[in-house]
């Protein structure tokens, strides 16, 4: 009775999501050849976002880091016309935010600050876009930073583990790139050879920018124009989707000294804006409470196993654990994999996850923020910025067969990976498991 409650009240929120977030209609624009993308907010926030396109398609493998390391140093080593203290002083007077950030698809300088703060603020994020000022000390101390940073997140075994998969999945691909780089590629990074970069990429032919706030539209491309202006327009700019495919299952292992073994496993996904993208995204969410259940609840295998869908340029599905008994847990993945391919997933799981789903979609999407970085993700990955606005009517149509035939689709052959004690585990089992047998046309 309490499930069928709480079932009713995720379907009202849904069926309300419309009217919870019932805003004037978005829009799009070109400014000096560059899209702007327009979603009034019906609050006093004002969020703008400019979007560099590429991410790891931008530089080359001993470069990596570069961009993250440039993305900081437009808000942490001053401008032209203020240095960092200056700079930031004149942000925290108003509660304001200005900063740079990149991930593998691209990068984003924001700005988030009240409407009436708005004359104050923006001179601020022009200037950290269009003149920054790269200081050498200045360089220095978030280049050491970031050297702090990375060195604390490979001691994080969880994310040891997932760079280490990436690593070995995409060999040779630009996902195989960390953007966060290595420590003995930042150590060699200059200030003038990470200006050189940025200088680079910041071109209008990479350029995309949201806006999410309640401005008068000839005053938003007026201030737009005068940014753009001072922007060069570079050459033609495609960024690059791929397809993942695994022609077979593979082991790979390092032998690290932990309290507990790391197993992650890549494979296929659909590529972003292809028909089976949203049914496999609740595919994934449905056997991610199945593998939940069985690893944890069911087996103890593991505190925490999970199970994702990574989604981007490159688009794949991932499985990890930590575990003291690796075998065990090949042996319940395989067999709880097997079950779904030959079964499928059951009606009331997938009427339950399409509204769980969209529920969580939209919740995360409240902010001017997350509306705003959901609009330049689905421009830049799907090609489709109104994917956001669609999505409701995308999911809700999604049949049982159609979220049950994308799992079977691509899951398929896997690229596991292993950190923790080499004699607790069996690579053949991961190798010659039952997975490479299935008749899948996607890895096989």
């Amino acid at each position: 009775m309490k499930k069928y409650v709480f079932s009713l009240l995720i379907a009202a929120s849904v069926a309300n999501i419309n009217q919870a977030f019932a805003q004037k209609e978005a829009y799009e624009t070109t400014v000096d050849g560059v899209k702007v993308i327009v979603q009034p907010s019906g609050n006093s926030i004002v969020e703008i976002q400019a979007i560099i396109k590429g991410g790891v398609q931008n530089y080359s493998a001993d470069k990596m880091g570069i961009e993250a390391l440039a993305m900081s140093a437009l808000t942490e080593c001053g401008t032209a016309n203020h240095d960092k203290n200056s700079f930031k002083n004149q942000l925290d007077k108003v509660s304001a935010t200005v900063f740079g950030y990149t991930n593998k698809n691209f990068a984003v300088l924001r700005m988030n600050c009240i409407k009436g703060d708005f004359d104050t603020v923006w001179p601020l994020f022009s200037e950290a876009l269009t003149q920054p000022k790269f200081d050498g000390k200045e360089f220095t101390r978030i280049q050491q930073d970031a050297i702090n940073n990375l060195k604390a997140n490979e001691s994080q075994p969880d994310v040891a583990i997932d760079k280490y998969a990436d690593k070995i999945a995409f060999a040779n691909r630009d996902y195989a790139k960390d953007p966060e780089g290595t420590v003995e590629i930042l150590q060699k990074l200059t200030p003038e050879q990470t200006k050189a970069y940025y200088e680079g990429i910041l071109t209008r032919s990479r350029m995309l920018i949201v806006v999410v706030a309640d401005m008068d539209r000839a005053t938003l491309e007026s201030k737009l124009k005068v940014l753009l202006d001072g922007i060069k327009q570079g050459p033609a700019f495609d960024f690059k989707k791929s397809f993942f495919r695994v022609y077979k299952n593979t082991f790979s292992s390092e032998n690290k000294d932990l309290a507990t073994n790391y197993v992650e496993g890549i494979t296929s996904g659909p590529e972003a804006g292809t028909p089976d993208f949203d049914a496999f995204q609740v595919a994934m969410r449905i056997f991610a409470q199945r593998h939940f259940l069985e690893v944890r609840t069911n087996n103890g295998l593991s505190y925490a196993p999970q199970s994702w869908f990574s989604s981007g340029a490159t688009s794949v599905a991932k499985f990890s654990v930590s575990t003291t008994q690796p075998d065990k847990y090949i042996a319940v993945f395989d067999k709880l994999v097997d079950q779904v391919k030959t079964d499928g997933f059951k009606a009331d799981e997938v009427a339950d996850m399409k509204v769980t789903y969209l529920t969580g979609f939209y919740y995360k999407n409240e902010t001017n923020n997350a509306q705003a970085s959901s609009i330049a993700s689905n421009e830049v990955v799907y090609g489709d910025w109104k994917r956001s606005l669609t999505l409701v009517g995308d999911v809700k149509k999604l049949t049982t067969e159609e979220v049950s035939d994308a799992f079977r689709k691509y899951i398929g052959n896997i690229i596991w990976v292993y950190q923790g004690d080499p004699k607790k585990v069996n690579p053949l089992l991961y190798t010659n498991g039952t997975l490479h047998k299935a008749d899948n046309p996607v890895n096989n």
